[in-house]
């Protein structure tokens, strides 16, 4: 199954084309990825050194979007003063969302009260703006899902590269999140992932590359590419025995309506 740029639309909710993996041929990257029929594709950030490239990338090129946070990984780069200056951005409108931001307790020797007191902080300037998340949760499924709850955000967001069971995804999107599925799902040892995508309504999906990591198998051991999304789709539609039409529109769908993407 191959898409054609003519009738797929796409929107790859999570890529690092900011990133020196792509200084290279950044261009043709871009441009290849708008061939694919990539439309749109979402810009985190990670730690604050990197937050004005992707700024200024998102408003030279109209079809990237910014949403800049403090990655939980990322401990020993963060300073207090970093979420003053995500405060601002936060303030100026000029973001879609607040991210990638949670907990990883998949890092061994992570410091998880460090990771909660950021979680928390970014949760509060993102609710104060009224802004969606974009969650990075490894191993830490039901400490974010508490987190919410307890801090009472109602904005949503998406759940990043979501690899968790079934029951969590559900619950995520009881508290307003969409699922995003990534490359991972192209792999057939990938059962638990393939068997949730299946289970889930096609209404709380996205899908993304994760550019340049988790490429799809047909590129594994390379660097992944926003190219790639239509790979992505194509396993996901045929898993569920749906079109990859009807699985492109919705998904974008799904985007748009989160992230306010008027233009895309």
């Amino acid at each position: 199954m191959r898409a054609k740029r003519s009738d797929m639309e796409l929107i790859d909710t999570h890529s690092h084309i900011d990133l020196a993996a792509f200084a290279d041929d950044f261009r043709e990257v871009l441009t290849r990825a708008r061939q694919a029929g990539v439309i749109a594709q979402i810009l985190p950030g990670v730690y604050r050194a990197g937050w004005q490239r992707i700024l200024d990338l998102c408003l030279a090129e109209n079809d990237l979007y910014p949403a800049i946070g403090l990655h939980p990984m990322y401990l020993d780069h963060h300073e207090p003063e970093d979420l003053d200056l995500l405060r601002m951005h936060a303030a100026s409108g000029k973001l879609k969302a607040i991210g990638e931001i949670g907990l990883d307790y998949f890092i061994k020797d992570s410091d998880r009260s460090a990771q909660q007191e950021l979680f928390e902080a970014q949760l509060h300037i993102a609710s104060g703006h009224g802004l969606p998340i974009l969650l990075h949760v490894r191993k830490a499924h039901d400490q974010v899902q508490a987190t919410i709850r307890k801090r009472g955000f109602k904005f949503g967001g998406i759940v990043h590269a979501f690899s968790g069971s079934l029951q969590q995804a559900e619950h995520y999107i009881k508290l307003g999140f969409l699922i995003s599925i990534c490359g991972t799902i192209t792999y057939d040892r990938a059962t638990r992932v393939r068997s949730m995508a299946v289970e889930l309504p096609l209404e709380s999906l996205v899908i993304e590359t994760d550019s340049p990591d988790i490429p799809p198998v047909a590129h594994h051991g390379q660097r992944n590419s926003p190219e790639y999304l239509p790979e992505i789709l194509s396993a996901l539609a045929e898993l569920r025995g749906e079109s990859m039409e009807k699985v492109a529109k919705q998904t974008t769908i799904n985007v748009r309506g989160l992230l306010c993407l008027q233009g895309a």
